[in-house]
């Protein structure tokens, strides 16, 4: 059986991309993305051997701002010449599941979550980029419209549809009036162990994006000077955080798969603020026997036991008085 595997784009090696790397590995299949700007080793590490086809959107002029394209990707990923092909399978967060298919093949999407920004965070993208008003906020809102309109019409021609968690399962059914079976993402066996000697400090570990809420974990560290924030990841919200963050809070950038555990097997609490759809952080951080706090949303929920493997908080803002009082004595 020949497979193509489709991703929306090849960026870094996050949970997404660690899910792709099992799918790959699963079909041995030819990979596909509309954006591949990976490092060598990141490539080895998620594609192995495997190397993605032509990546329609890599001439885009900018790198770091390839997402304002995002208004283009629809009709690029429907581009992708896919004959040949017995299955179809893609893993999407955006526009994945939108690639066409011809009679005789089937397609399966591994759905991580509805296109985000344009069903359940428009205000929130708004905001973040400081376009809540004016003729900007207004195209925007265009753009976010047609994506809505165009992600229900693609979805009807995906075979079968597979979440990532009950809680991404339940949106799907809400949005698409469609089931999906729920397949919870792999994550590595490299963090099987809690690590020896001290833990010494707490832990971000996300791509530095609006959503992901690192700037609210470090208001909370910037009244505790006492307790040190490690931050892993990078992306386009890094200079920003670096230049508001206290001394007490280091950025180590993106690093490999070896040393996040590492730091997860010596933090004190992995600390993750971001409304996750299910989140695979917190379950290596878990498997190291380092605690969550997490706020109380999304697929954390399906992965943590508040009071036994970590503490929920219920604001959007992450209280300082909380991460204290975990540091005194592991309790809310």
């Amino acid at each position: 059986m020949k497979v193509a595997f489709v991703h929306d784009w090849l960026v870094v090696h996050g949970g997404a991309e660690q899910v792709t790397r099992e799918l790959v590995d699963l079909f041995d299949a030819d990979v596909f993305a509309l954006v591949d700007f990976l490092s060598a080793d990141d490539r080895q590490a998620i594609l192995m051997e495997s190397m993605p086809g032509p990546a329609s959107c890599n001439t885009c002029p900018s790198r770091t701002h390839f997402r304002w394209y995002l208004p283009l990707f629809p009709s690029a990923i429907e581009r992708l010449y896919l004959r040949g092909y017995d299955l179809v399978s893609s893993a999407s967060y955006a526009v994945a599941k939108g690639v066409r298919t011809h009679p005789g093949q089937v397609q399966v999407s591994y759905v991580h979550t509805p296109m985000r920004y344009a069903w359940v965070m428009e205000d929130a993208y708004l905001n973040d980029h400081g376009i809540r008003n004016g003729p900007k906020a207004w195209l925007v809102r265009r753009v976010l419209r047609y994506l809505r309109a165009w992600d229900l019409r693609v979805t009807t021609r995906v075979d079968r549809l597979v979440a990532n968690s009950r809680n991404t399962a339940a949106r799907i059914q809400h949005i698409h009036a469609r089931d999906a079976e729920v397949v919870y993402p792999p994550w590595t066996s490299l963090a099987s162990l809690p690590g020896p000697g001290e833990r010494t400090h707490y832990l971000a570990a996300a791509r530095l994006v609006p959503y992901k809420r690192i700037d609210r974990i470090i208001a909370a560290f910037r009244a505790l000077p006492d307790h040190k924030l490690v931050v892993l990841g990078d992306g386009p919200e890094r200079e920003r955080l670096q230049r508001v963050a206290p001394t007490n809070v280091a950025f180590h950038g993106h690093v490999g798969s070896d040393e996040l555990v590492r730091s997860m097997q010596h933090a004190r609490a992995l600390i993750a603020a971001a409304d996750e759809d299910f989140g695979l952080t917190p379950v290596e951080a878990l498997a190291c026997g380092t605690p969550v706090i997490a706020l109380r949303r999304g697929g954390y929920q399906e992965t943590i036991t508040d009071g036994r493997t970590g503490l929920f908080f219920d604001e959007a803002h992450l209280k300082r008085s909380e991460t204290r009082s975990f540091a005194s004595n592991g309790t809310a």
